[in-house]
């Protein structure tokens, strides 16, 4: 077992060959991350009294104002993939909470979009924010061709675990 990963080094069914061990080693490595960042996130939600949902929302809704665009329950509802109802759960649970407004749409009166508060903000920018800045220092401190390996690593990760194909 490596004490890195807790997985056995020799890469499970993999032929024991130096390229497949290092191979293995690079998988492991994302597994470890994997984990850890699973473990941050239940951490912030469990102290930000949060689901992962109603965390991802409003990470959402504060992209979205920093972009100039207005959110609305449905576009939340499309960019969670879940259904318009549930979406109506998570957005009462936020605005009960203090963490989203709901605002008239500034052209269709029919409509609303979704803000985040202001407390909302520095709730998440108090939890996360140096946690953020150290991940930023980790991938700053990146040389750009290895910047580049790495992107381009999991550009095609991306493409193998997902449904491009």
């Amino acid at each position: 077992m490596s004490p890195s990963t807790g997985h056995d080094a020799s890469g499970y069914w993999y032929a024991n060959e130096q390229k497949t061990k290092s191979g293995t080693a690079v998988l492991n490595a994302m597994r470890s991350y994997r984990v850890a960042e699973g473990d941050m996130r239940r951490r912030t939600q469990s102290s930000m009294k949060m689901g992962e949902s109603d965390l991802a929302a409003v990470r959402m809704m504060f992209e979205s104002r920093e972009s100039g665009v207005s959110l609305s329950p449905t576009d939340l509802a499309k960019r969670l993939h879940i259904s318009t109802a549930s979406t109506t759960l998570l957005i009462d649970r936020l605005v009960l909470s203090g963490h989203v407004v709901r605002n008239p749409h500034p052209t269709d009166r029919r409509s609303v979009v979704l803000t985040p508060t202001e407390a909302s903000n520095d709730e998440v920018k108090s939890t996360l924010g140096a946690m953020h800045d150290e991940m930023m220092d980790v991938a700053k401190g990146l040389s750009l061709a290895d910047a580049k390996i790495i992107l381009g690593f999991f550009s095609r990760m991306n493409v193998v675990v997902s449904d491009i194909r």
